[in-house]
């Protein structure tokens, strides 16, 4: 495993993280969640990221007893905040909700501070400098180390980090934005803004909801025990109104594979290489139901791919690829 500075803020994190969206949060059973969890740490991944919407709070509970046996410096918490959690209907970065779901979080989480509290998605109805006040209340309170966003625009990070300049307040490390060799969206705008304000970006879905596998074939059923098959994590394998699963998508995948053959590694290990081969990428977020999907996405980390491979690559996806 390698290891990279997240923006400018104090923490450094592992190129691979682990992320506890579907599969911790309900999709694999509690004691198969800690396994994995306990097998990405002996594999180097020090950055475990969670929110306190995912299953309920159940992410948190789970992460925090499967890290709990470890000493607190071997691991980074990420966790979130904005969507309201199991029936309860608030939601949004007011300050009120920010101290109430960090305390909560912390508790279910069985921890003094998370290294990263991070809003899940930008608040329309909440004054910017209301939530960044709150924020930078709770780092300097001990129970956060750094502050991040996921999925924010160009123009709120920019706003972002007007306010927290103009007013001296702790600024974001972090941008968690969706991005993989099929959805190429923060390449228009948001990287270049966050590179402009030492943010660093924490990639979720770099292997487009596991269709970057490889195990997906058109025309044929996903295969039993895959996230496709799953009820509980199927769910949002649809984006930007194309389906990931379309025979036309998975078509034009299928041709990366001798791609990665020629490459000597896997369709995972490329995919993973291939979004780590941006600067302003700090980690990719892995999901995983088996110890040994972690293993073989480890092995990414450090890769080059060459030009010649980044370009064969282009032109197999074509037109399948979201830029805007």
């Amino acid at each position: 495993m390698q290891y990279r500075p997240l923006g400018h803020g104090p923490l450094t994190v592992s190129e691979l993280s682990f992320g506890t969206w579907l599969t911790v949060a309900g999709g694999i059973d509690r004691s198969q969640a800690i396994r994995c969890i306990h097998a990405a740490l002996d594999l180097g991944i020090t950055l475990f990221d969670t929110a306190n919407q995912y299953g309920g709070g159940e992410a948190e509970r789970v992460l925090g007893e499967a890290l709990r046996s470890h000493p607190r410096d071997r691991y980074l918490i990420a966790t979130k905040l904005y969507f309201p959690v199991g029936h309860e209907p608030d939601h949004g970065l007011s300050a009120a909700q920010i101290e109430k779901q960090l305390d909560r979080s912390l508790h279910r989480l069985g921890a003094e501070f998370v290294d990263l509290y991070q809003c899940h998605r930008y608040d329309e109805e909440t004054p910017l400098e209301e939530t960044l006040t709150a924020l930078d209340r709770a780092v300097k309170a001990g129970k956060a180390r750094a502050i991040g966003f996921s999925e924010w625009t160009g123009e709120h990070i920019d706003a972002a980090a007007a306010v927290a300049q103009e007013r001296n307040l702790v600024p974001f490390s972090s941008s968690q934005p969706q991005y993989s060799l099929l959805w190429r969206k923060p390449e228009k705008s948001v990287f270049a803004v966050c590179a402009r304000h030492g943010i660093g970006n924490l990639a979720f879905s770099p292997l487009a909801h596991g269709v970057l596998t490889g195990k997906y074939a058109p025309g044929a059923p996903p295969p039993p025990g895959s996230r496709a098959a799953s009820e509980q994590m199927n769910q949002f394998m649809e984006t930007a109104g194309r389906r990931y699963r379309s025979d036309f998508l998975l078509e034009a995948v299928a041709q990366l594979r001798p791609v990665a053959a020629d490459l000597g590694l896997s369709m995972v290990q490329m995919a993973l290489a291939w979004v780590l081969r941006r600067p302003e990428v700090s980690s990719a977020i892995i999901g995983a139901t088996r110890p040994e999907q972690i293993a073989e996405n480890v092995r990414a980390a450090g890769v080059t791919l060459p030009d010649e491979a980044l370009e064969r690559i282009d032109d197999a996806l074509g037109a399948v690829v979201v830029r805007e």
